[in-house]
Parts: C-alpha cells; sequence; structure tokens
C-alpha cells in the first residue's frame, strides 16, 4: 500500500523498553529545542510539530481528547461501546468514523493519520492497527495510555492525568489539560475527605458484567478497586490480581458484602448487559437473595464505562461516594 500523505508529520524517534528503558515514574525524556517529547508505554516519541491528522483508536481515547478540545485535528475515531457523553456530543458530531468496531490496518491508512491513540496496547495488533512498530516505519507515532502501562506505583488516576498531560503538550492543549487534571484532582480530594466522616469498614462487590450467568467481578487490579480505596471501602475480591476476574455467585454471597455496585451495559446490547437483569438473577439466586445488601436494596447503579479507566471516570467515582452515603444513612 502506498505511504499516505500526512499533514504536520511528526518526527518521531522510538527507543523500545528492551533497547533504552523508560524512565521511571513516567518522566518526561528530554528533547531538543522546539521539539516535544514524551515516554508512552516503553516507547519514546518525539514532535516537531503539532499533529494536525489524530485518530483515536477507542471509546476513552475519543472522550480525552474531546475533553481537550482538540475535536478540528481528528482525523477519526473507532470502536465506540456507547454513546459518547452528552458534554462531548457536539464536539464528537464534527469526527469522522472511520470504523463502529475496532479499527484495522487499511483504513487506519487510508486516513492518512500523523499520530495514533489508544487506550490499550492490544488494538496495536497486526490483525488490528498494525503493530506499533509498523506504524513507526511509516513516521506515524502510537501512543499508549498509561493506565494500560502500571509501573507497580502510581495509582490509576494519576497515570490518567499524566495521559491529560502528555496529550496536552504533544497537541498543544497544554491549558485545557492542566485544567482537566486539576478538576479532576479536586473530585478526587472531595471523594477522599468524604470518606474520613463516613464509617469505615463498608465491603463492595462491583458487578461489572454478566456473561452466560456468570458473574464478572472487580478485581485488585482495576480502577475500582482504586476508587473503591479512594472512598474508605473494601473490595471483596482484592485478593485476586485481575481487572475484572470471573467469579461464581456462590463466592459473591460467601464474602457477603455490604454493598452492590452493578454496572449498567445496556447499549452494548448482549443478554445481561443491563443493570436490572442483574438485579433480577441476584434477588432470585438461592444465596445472594438472602444477602442483607440484596434485602436492603443496598445497590449502587453505574454506568459499565465509567467503571473502566477514562475522562469519565471522575463521575463514577463521585457517584459511588453518593451512594456510599445514601447506604450509610448520611445522605
Amino acid at each position: 500500500m502506498s505511504r499516505p500523505t500526512r499533514l504536520g508529520l511528526a518526527v518521531v524517534a522510538v527507543a523500545l523498553a528492551t533497547g533504552c528503558a523508560a524512565p521511571q515514574g513516567g518522566a518526561t525524556p528530554a528533547a531538543s529545542a522546539g521539539t516535544t517529547a514524551v515516554e508512552s508505554c516503553g516507547q519514546r516519541l518525539t514532535f516537531a510539530n503539532t499533529p494536525q491528522r489524530v485518530v483515536a483508536l477507542d471509546q476513552s481515547s475519543t472522550e480525552t481528547l474531546l475533553a481537550l478540545g482538540v475535536q478540528e485535528r481528528m482525523a477519526g475515531t473507532a470502536n465506540l461501546k456507547t454513546k459518547v457523553a452528552p458534554r462531548y456530543a457536539e464536539a464528537y458530531a464534527k469526527v469522522p468514523v472511520l470504523s463502529p468496531k475496532v479499527l484495522t490496518a487499511e483504513p487506519l491508512r487510508a486516513a492518512g493519520p500523523d499520530f495514533v491513540v489508544a487506550s490499550f496496547k492490544e488494538l496495536f495488533t497486526a490483525d488490528r492497527a498494525g503493530t506499533r512498530d509498523e506504524l513507526a516505519k511509516l513516521s506515524v507515532p502510537t501512543y499508549v495510555s498509561a493506565v494500560n502501562c502500571p509501573d507497580g506505583a502510581t495509582p490509576p488516576f494519576e497515570r490518567l492525568f499524566r495521559d491529560y498531560q502528555n496529550l496536552g503538550r504533544i497537541l498543544g492543549a497544554q491549558d485545557r489539560a492542566g485544567q482537566l487534571v486539576a478538576e479532576q484532582r479536586g473530585v478526587v480530594a472531595e471523594v477522599e475527605a468524604t470518606a474520613r466522616k463516613r464509617p469505615r469498614g463498608l465491603k463492595v462487590v462491583w458487578v461489572y458484567s454478566v456473561f452466560n450467568g456468570i458473574p464478572y467481578v472487580a478485581g485488585r487490579d482495576g480502577m475500582a478497586s482504586h476508587m473503591s480505596r479512594l472512598a474508605g471501602a473494601e473490595n471483596v475480591f482484592d485478593d485476586v490480581a485481575q481487572e475484572w476476574p470471573e467469579v461464581s455467585w456462590e463466592e459473591i454471597a460467601r464474602r457477603d458484602p455490604d454493598v452492590i455496585v452493578v454496572g449498567d451495559l445496556s447499549e452494548r446490547g448482549n443478554p445481561g448487559d443491563k443493570a436490572s437483569e442483574k438485579l433480577a438473577v441476584m434477588r432470585q439466586h438461592p444465596a445472594v437473595s438472602k444477602l442483607d445488601a440484596v434485602r436492603n436494596g443496598s445497590f449502587i447503579e453505574l454506568p459499565g464505562i465509567e467503571m473502566d479507566p477514562s475522562v469519565r471516570t471522575v463521575d463514577a467515582l463521585r457517584a459511588f461516594s453518593e451512594g456510599l452515603d445514601r447506604i450509610a444513612g448520611r445522605g
């Protein structure tokens, strides 16, 4: 396939983690005068010019770029799981949809991108958008969210904030990125302050989805577990080193949570995705239906998409905190 013409072509230097260790703690690498350099998931990206044709490979990346106000420079989006947040709808309407599902290499290259952004490394494979190395050879830099590249020490929200700051620098939206970080840090601080006033020790289970009757819940490694800690609650599956492990209803009942968070994925359209369907199963299950949390209606319903890291996750954090207050009798 012929190499596409690109506007504002970025000069990209890629140093793979195998050849050049990434800076500790996500620190920004040094760059020569007039260039912008960031580290992204083991690769060093250097930009001589501000990208003008950005493609986002998934919903979280799309909404982050819209929150930064760079929709005029977006050449495309793909793989939306649900409607964009209402506050981004007008801006989103200006962005071409390259694919309603996972974007593959041919339509991506046809869009002529000079920068590609994704929340997950898995979107950069040979049978999807192409590998990061393949795109680098075409002088197309690729950014993977810091949330998908944990360093073992930085909390998920701080990694999200790093994304805002890095993308803000690359795309000339530093002021908006700084404002976004300040706004969301304010929500986190507000939730932590509220948690200090609430009785401690509330146990919570996050029921994200149900597939073939089997529940998938929040484990230790995901954003939901981090939100539990910020709000002063205990995720009952914190001993499972996964983001969304498969468990059994009987095991949920055995762990006896005080609060049940139920993800609503109605717009995805699969059986069991609606919050109402999950609630119906729990109220009918022989063991789960006997839990005090079920008998007392100690449920918090949240949009499923907000349970994963994104620019909208602070909305779920605030709603979760408010739900805990209501259940604890303070609301």
